[in-house]
């Protein structure tokens, strides 16, 4: 049924591939706020286990209690990968370690020691963590939001899309590398002399940072940004391989390095605004004092949020992935006086901001220092990106 829905979508809208199509039933946009839904619950958060990771630590050792902590989830999302390749290309296997083991030598520290001794936790050959750890900057989906509520707190969240065309399960309804994926959310509490230094969430076994926050100081979500397809992140990753792009950064490790250096806003924006990146990203960033997050967003035509997909703001969202349309509109029925956790969640969780690939909604606010990440998930018949 899906697949006659797809091409149907694709026959009745090629000729307005910038316009937005309303979705067929049952797959059509749905904002819960309509029926007066309420899916947030601060004790979900709950169901995400915390782990510490010690910056003052030798890179060797930080990752381990994690890794073998996520020993067989870690296995099993190498082998959905290998199950999806290895039938028409047989000699993957062989690259993967050969060539993805050879580059982690070319990786800067300390990822590439942290990469090293999550395989050597495992027992996993270091070429298939490295193909791991590389994955968002090849493709990713994702949608951010950041709020300002009546009283000039900014809330900022994000839900975390991942494992497009990744095998899709036609008992399940299912992409199998989220079903994956979704078992591995971890929260961490990155410390550096003796002090918890910022809070971010992570999949297990990988070093990089999608999302984080400094306490009274910044948040940071990371979006990628679909653009030509010669200026993806497969294109950074061969030019930074053949030393054209050699002092790039790779966008999740770009965050992080941010929130362990960057101890304010205006630091934060200044160097990812001016530090050169493999993958074409748009990265949001927001203070928690009014003023700062107001002045960037009045431009838009509702200047107390911006929600965020792939797309450059200028740019019409693809007709079949057009995110952007029903979370603005779920976000104006909230309205300004409802923002705060449970109101953004329950915008991130109204279809299609959620879909099949989400993995998780993380919640921050940078003032307070909360910090929530709930799973999620769109069962039955929902839109698969």
């Amino acid at each position: 049924m899906l697949t006659r829905v797809l091409l149907f979508l694709c026959l009745l809208a090629s000729p307005q591939l910038a316009k937005h199509v309303d979705l067929p039933a049952p797959y059509s946009d749905d904002c819960i706020l309509d029926h007066g839904t309420n899916l947030y619950d601060p004790k979900n958060a709950e169901a995400v286990p915390w782990f510490d990771v010690d910056l003052d630590k030798p890179a060797s050792e930080r990752f381990v209690e994690v890794a073998k902590a996520y020993k067989d989830n870690i296995h099993e999302l190498i082998q959905v990968i290998k199950d999806l390749i290895l039938p028409t290309h047989p000699d993957a296997l062989e690259l993967v370690d050969g060539f993805f083991g050879e580059m982690n030598k070319k990786i800067a520290q300390p990822y590439q020691d942290e990469i090293a001794s999550i395989a050597d936790a495992i027992d996993i050959p270091v070429g298939e963590i490295v193909m791991y750890n590389i994955f968002y900057e090849i493709f990713t989906v994702c949608t951010s939001v950041v709020a300002v509520d009546e009283k000039g707190k900014v809330w900022h969240s994000r839900n975390l899309d991942f494992g497009l065309f990744l095998g899709w399960d036609p008992l399940t309804h299912e992409w199998e590398v989220t079903s994956v994926l979704r078992k591995m959310i971890i929260n961490i509490n990155w410390y550096r002399g003796g002090k918890i230094l910022y809070k971010s969430n992570n999949f297990a076994g990988f070093v990089g940072i999608y999302n984080g926050m400094k306490q009274g100081a910044f948040s940071v979500t990371a979006n990628e940004r679909f653009v030509d397809k010669d200026q993806g992140g497969r294109t950074g990753i061969v030019k930074w391989l053949t030393g054209e792009m050699a002092d790039a950064k790779w966008m999740t490790w770009l965050t992080r390095e941010t929130m362990e250096n960057c101890n304010t806003y205006e630091e934060a924006k200044e160097h990812l605004s001016n530090t050169e990146m493999l993958s074409p990203a748009c990265i949001i960033t927001r203070s928690w004092e009014q003023a700062d997050s107001v002045t960037e967003i009045t431009s838009r035509k509702d200047p107390w949020f911006i929600l965020h997909t792939n797309y450059d703001p200028d740019v019409e969202p693809l007709y079949l992935d057009d995110r952007q349309t029903p979370g603005d509109n779920c976000m104006r029925k909230l309205g300004r006086k409802n923002v705060g956790f449970q109101g953004i969640y329950n915008v991130m969780s109204s279809r299609t901001t959620l879909n099949k690939l989400t993995t998780y909604t993380v919640l921050m606010q940078t003032e307070s220092g909360a910090f929530e990440t709930h799973l999620q998930g769109c069962p039955g018949e929902c839109w698969p990106f």
